[in-house]
């Protein structure tokens, strides 16, 4: 997706907000993030397919895009830690209603399936 121009008068609300959690990953790493700091090895626990490259170049994406805080620790090993910046917790708070909405959603279409 075409990023954003901040400015633009033509920009709607929900196209800025989309722009933000555009991937395929950015949405599970938003609601994991949501319980608190991980490290990267603790969300690629969590989430095995997504390969470290991707994870990394994920988080820098929600870094730059002031969803994510990255915490660097400078002790041997390196330790960095991940966490939700207000506007990344903002984001994901709003996201919520929209989650229950595709529960009901895919509870519906498996009751639709279970009767045919």
């Amino acid at each position: 997706m075409t990023r954003i121009r901040v400015g633009d008068p033509g920009v709607c609300g929900v196209a800025a907000a989309v722009a933000a959690i555009d991937g395929k990953w950015k949405t599970l790493l938003l609601w994991l993030l949501e319980s608190g700091p991980h490290r990267p090895g603790e969300l690629r626990r969590k989430v095995p397919e997504i390969s470290e490259k991707v994870l990394t170049q994920t988080l820098r994406e929600m870094e730059s895009d002031g969803l994510v805080h990255r915490e660097v620790y400078d002790v041997v090993p390196p330790k960095t830690v991940y966490s939700l910046t207000t506007s990344g917790l903002e984001l994901s708070l709003a996201l919520a209603p929209l989650s229950d909405w595709g529960h009901r959603r895919l509870d519906r279409l498996a009751a639709e399936r279970a009767a045919s």
